[in-house]
């Protein structure tokens, strides 16, 4: 989760009005974050040397990889550009009895994150998409190479784009979900602006005791191709890039994998 445009809903907007209706989105939002965070973390363990690593989750949302992450024994470091989303991480935290330090910062401005020298970074749940240019995505790897020790890692998912933007599909799902005896709809629209820009509607609507309720949410992305990011990590100072497929990696979505240089 990071920023988005002028002129466009900015991640932050989307985040915030989220924050209470994320978990409706997964069938079982602790099961999918725990079958996240063992993917993750066993990622971390073959491409990072770090053992334990240190951690820093720089689009942490409300928490679904950075809490079972840090009850699987690493050290984690949180932040979100959306400050309701880390006000909800910290209260599902401490729920859970994690300890785990959570900031609002800006994927682009990470210096809101007093910490550095992590030993890897994720950015996980197409983030990075929500940024609009080059340039941005560009500000965005190089922030999160300077938080980084040389030879840290980092993870990044996005969503298959070069497949996306050649077969332009217009929704997923939809999805149908059991709440202990009440339903639980799920479906998503995409509306594409130009051929690489596009909203993406999220649609929930829940079976309740008072009958049916409906809500939605809306966030602005832009098609980024995995060479293209690929180079704009390159170009951050990353010396080695490549991608953990998901019948490689067991994740839902592509996984790209980028290493500061050694001094």
């Amino acid at each position: 989760m990071d920023p988005g445009t002028a002129g466009a809903v900015s991640a932050a907007e989307t985040y915030d009005s989220l924050v209470h209706h994320f978990r409706w989105i997964f069938e079982d939002w602790r099961a999918s974050g725990d079958r996240q965070a063992r993917v993750i973390e066993a990622l971390l363990r073959r491409e990072c040397s770090a053992r334990p690593p240190r951690l820093l989750d720089c689009a942490c949302g409300i928490g679904t990889q950075a809490i079972p992450l840090a009850r699987l024994g690493l050290s984690v470091t949180g932040s979100d550009v959306s400050p309701g989303a880390v006000s909800e991480a910290r209260r599902i935290a401490a729920d859970a009895g994690v300890r785990i330090a959570l900031y609002t910062a800006d994927m682009r401005a990470l210096d809101a994150v007093p910490e550095s020298g992590f030993d890897a970074a994720i950015a996980m749940d197409n983030a990075l998409p929500h940024l609009e240019s080059d340039a941005d995505l560009l500000a965005a790897a190089s922030g999160i190479a300077a938080k980084l020790r040389p030879g840290g890692v980092v993870l990044a998912s996005i969503r298959d784009y070069d497949e996306l933007v050649r077969t332009r599909p217009v929704s997923f799902g939809p999805a149908f979900y059991n709440d202990g005896g009440f339903r639980r709809i799920v479906h998503y629209v995409l509306d594409w602006e130009d051929e690489r820009r596009y909203t993406f509607h999220i649609h929930i609507v829940r079976q309740t005791l008072s009958g049916w309720e409906s809500v939605h949410h809306a966030g602005h992305y832009r098609a980024v191709l995995r060479e293209e990011l690929e180079a704009i990590f390159a170009a951050a100072g990353f010396a080695a890039t490549r991608w953990a497929m998901p019948d490689e990696s067991g994740f839902y979505q592509p996984i790209l994998i980028a290493k500061t240089a050694l001094p």
